[in-house]
């Protein structure tokens, strides 16, 4: 089954910038010039260039084609495994990009809407419905008028938001444009339909709502700052709120839960990847870097045999008056033996000369008294 035209719908968001009008996208089977094997990848024509996502609901594309150096595009009649699949070759300045779609229908309508951005004209070779060719006719009426937009010098745009926010900022707010806002909300409807973004003119906010009713619904709301301070919910009544959070909280109460703030979870890679050159060919491939955690150093074992010096432990100083008074009855002599030993004990007998010395001065002291 060919993949369905995209209307009044801009590039897929999430990416670096805004990117053109998406025309028309699919599941296509891409081989280009470098590559081996061919990868099946969600692609949107978004003004003159192909964008490649590895799945619908990706908002960061992994590769793009720009197709300001097309060459020619022509069917490829060698079989696919699909006996329904159809082929196409993309000839570019840069080499050839292999392209694999559903079936014939789909190659048709790829072909069609490639040939129209390109030549700015509807092609008249192809085999479409009146239908087909309808919106053929407005592709390249919008591809005329955005690339005529291109050309126009205009002024910087102004930023996101130039006013500071009070308070806490809610997890459903996203810096995104008015046309990206309604891109997320349908590109992920199980994660919310509605979401806190910058206002056109800088200084206030919006908020962007999605529902079903045969079709996408889409509505936008107004923020301002109040001078007393909080917001304001501009509507015909309006409706006052302290905070951000009270302003999502206040449209979930007024829809009785029917609108839910949106909160996407950006996925995170599990593998460490990088790119890097066969020094053979100098082909450009992705690795993945090895999950095993680093050896670590061995400990280096301390040195046996070695032992560290440790002070000794010092003995308590002796009384000096009981060493005066001991050697005032000593010897003059420096040859005497009991002077060498007084002046110069040992830790031991210092201690036990000290208690016994104590002893006899206590016991003089008494007789004395």
């Amino acid at each position: 089954m060919a993949a369905a035209p995209v209307k009044q719908r801009s590039g897929p968001a999430g990416t670096r910038g805004q990117l053109p009008p998406c025309y028309y996208e699919g599941y296509l089977e891409k081989r280009g010039p470098k590559e081996k094997t061919s990868r099946r990848l969600w692609t949107c024509l978004c003004g003159n260039t192909l964008f490649f996502f590895n799945n619908a609901k990706d908002t960061h594309y992994v590769e793009k084609l720009d197709l300001s150096g097309f060459v020619s595009l022509k069917d490829d009649c060698s079989r696919d495994k699909n006996l329904e699949a159809a082929r196409l070759i993309l000839r570019m300045k840069d080499g050839e990009t292999k392209l694999t779609v559903a079936n014939l229908e789909a190659r048709e309508l790829w072909k069609g809407f490639l040939y129209s951005v390109v030549d700015l004209s509807v092609p008249s070779c192809l085999t479409l419905l009146p239908g087909q060719v309808q919106m053929l006719r407005e592709v390249v009426d919008r591809e005329r008028s955005r690339r005529r937009a291109a050309r126009t010098p205009t002024r910087a745009p102004p930023s996101p938001l130039s006013v500071p926010l009070l308070g806490e900022i809610p997890s459903c707010f996203r810096p995104v444009s008015r046309t990206e806002a309604e891109v997320l909300l349908e590109r992920h409807p199980d994660c919310g339909n509605m979401l806190l973004r910058p206002g056109r003119d800088g200084s206030s906010l919006a908020v962007t709502t999605r529902q079903d009713l045969n079709g996408s619904v889409f509505r936008h709301y107004r923020v301002t700052q109040r001078e007393q301070g909080g917001y304001v919910i501009d509507v015909e009544n309006p409706i006052p709120c302290e905070t951000l959070h009270d302003v999502i909280d206040a449209l979930v109460e007024k829809t009785a839960g029917t609108l839910q703030p949106f909160l996407l979870e950006e996925p995170y890679e599990e593998n460490i990847t990088y790119v890097s050159s066969n020094d053979e060919n100098g082909e450009r491939m992705l690795h993945c870097a090895p999950s095993s955690p680093l050896p670590k150093a061995p400990a280096i074992p301390p040195k046996q045999g070695v032992e560290r010096w440790k002070p000794l432990p010092r003995s308590p100083a002796p009384d000096r008056r009981i060493l005066s008074a001991v050697t005032s009855s000593v010897p003059s002599s420096p040859s005497s033996p009991m002077r060498r030993l007084i002046l110069s004990p040992s830790p031991n007998l210092t201690h036990s000369l000290t208690e016994e010395l104590k002893m006899k001065l206590e016991k003089r002291r008494t007789s004395q008294e």
